[in-house]
This record gives C-alpha cells, structure tokens and sequence, in this order.
C-alpha cells in the first residue's frame, strides 16, 4: 500500500459483519480517548467473532497480521459505545485484506484495514483458505490477487543524533499462546512515544510486523520524529522485528 492512500470504500451491497461494544475504562488514556492498543484489541475480538460468524473458526483458527492501519478521524472517547463492520476488501488464497469501521454515538469515527494471513495449525505456515470461506468473503472485492508488498520499507537509522532509543522490557501478559508478543502490545509502545499534537488531531497509524517478539527478547524502540510525524522501529539485537508510523490523516 501507499502510505497516503485512502482505505477501500464499501460496496454498497457488501456483506458486513457488524457488532458493537462499549468502550471501557482499560483502554482509555487520561483524557478519555480510546488508545491504539485498545483500538488493536477490538480489532482481534472482531475478527474472531467474524470467524464464528461464518461457521470458519474451527477450519481457520489461526491468523497473524503483517500490517495494521489506523485512521484516526474522531477518536473514540470514555463513555461511548462503538459500533464495528468488518467486511474484505482484496484477497488471495492464503491472506486477506479486512477493513473494520468503528463509528461512535458521541460521534466517532476510526477507519482501520488489517493484512491477515491464513496460517496452518499443523505446519504453522500460511495456508489456503478453503473455498467456502473464500466465497463467505469474495462478496465485498473484485480484488482476488491481493500481493504483500511493505509499505514501511526504510531501514532503522543508526543509534545518536536525531534519534532516541528507548528500552521497552516485556511483561508476563504481554505474550500469546505461543510466546511471542501481541499484537496489540506494539501499540502500547507507539502511545509511549506518540505526542500530545498527534493525539490531538486526525491521523494515522501504521505498523508492519516483520518477525515475532519473543519472552525472552529484549527490546529498544529507536524512535525518530520530524515534520512528517513519528517512525519507531522495534530492535532486537540491533534487528528490525517491527516498525511503525504515524502522522497526520492523508486527505
């Protein structure tokens, strides 16, 4: 993807799978907007009860997402309750791109698309989605070629002027199942570094996951800011395992 191109639209007879929640007080920062760890773990809830939804949970149980969008319209705030459609809008056979939008009663609005792959529990590699669930999604998209391509693709800058590096040690509850990192913890690290301008503003977000995290790593964030807004780059051993941006709304 391009970074200042707009998210896919909906077709207007699209098949959307909706839900809604109110948003709580463990994803709120102390001005009441809702975080963008918060916004990731919605994002992980939907997509499960869309699986469910579409009677696919027990033949696609596992997914990892190599990039996450966030843009960040009207934010979110405590109290308010949130509604959420999911729908697809590219696919392959092993990896899907899924759009969720959550809109609020107090007037919020979040546009958000994730890069899903399909991965086997048996091999723990990406596999074809069966064609059931092909057909479930295929209703929202003419897309059906949809190729991974990095949109953050600048190497980490070396460690001194113009940078800060910072030490992001891990927790207990910040891994999965299978010891790495969730996904939304990444964005507990963004919020450490994102300013009160950005907060303040529409914007987007956008990380790209490269390899796992695991318990045992340990992790600096080399951050960068300038004009154009933030750049973190998640560094194990001096390599890149995640990077991410965010900076003012492309209009």
């Amino acid at each position: 993807m391009e970074l200042d191109r707009p998210l896919a639209e909906r077709w207007d007879d699209a098949w959307v799978f909706r839900t809604s929640r109110e948003v709580r007080t463990g994803d709120i920062d102390a001005g009441r907007r809702l975080r963008l760890d918060g916004i990731a773990r919605y994002l992980q809830d939907i997509g499960t009860d869309n699986l469910q939804a579409l009677d696919a949970f027990e033949t696609h149980p596992l997914w990892i997402v190599r990039r996450t969008v966030i843009d960040v319209v009207r934010p979110a705030v405590w109290p308010e309750r949130v509604d959420l459609g999911r729908w697809c809008t590219a696919f392959s056979t092993r990896w899907a791109a899924m759009r969720v939008r959550i809109e609020g009663s107090k007037g919020a609005l979040v546009e958000t698309e994730g890069f899903w792959i399909n991965i086997s529990p048996d091999t723990g590699m990406p596999t074809r989605m069966n064609d059931e669930f092909i057909e479930a999604i295929a209703g929202s998209t003419d897309e059906h070629r949809l190729k991974w391509k990095r949109a953050l693709t600048e190497d980490a800058p070396d460690a001194g002027a113009g940078v800060e590096d910072t030490p992001f040690p891990l927790r207990a509850t910040d891994l999965d199942p299978f010891d790495h990192v969730n996904n939304a913890i990444y964005w507990q690290a963004v919020e450490e570094v994102l300013g009160a301008e950005l907060r303040s503003s529409p914007h987007r977000a956008v990380i790209e996951y490269l390899s796992p995290i695991q318990s045992s790593d340990k992790i600096v964030l080399r951050t960068r800011r300038d004009d154009a807004g933030v750049t973190v780059w998640f560094l194990v051993d001096d390599k890149t395992r995640a990077v991410a941006y965010v900076g003012a709304l492309p209009h």
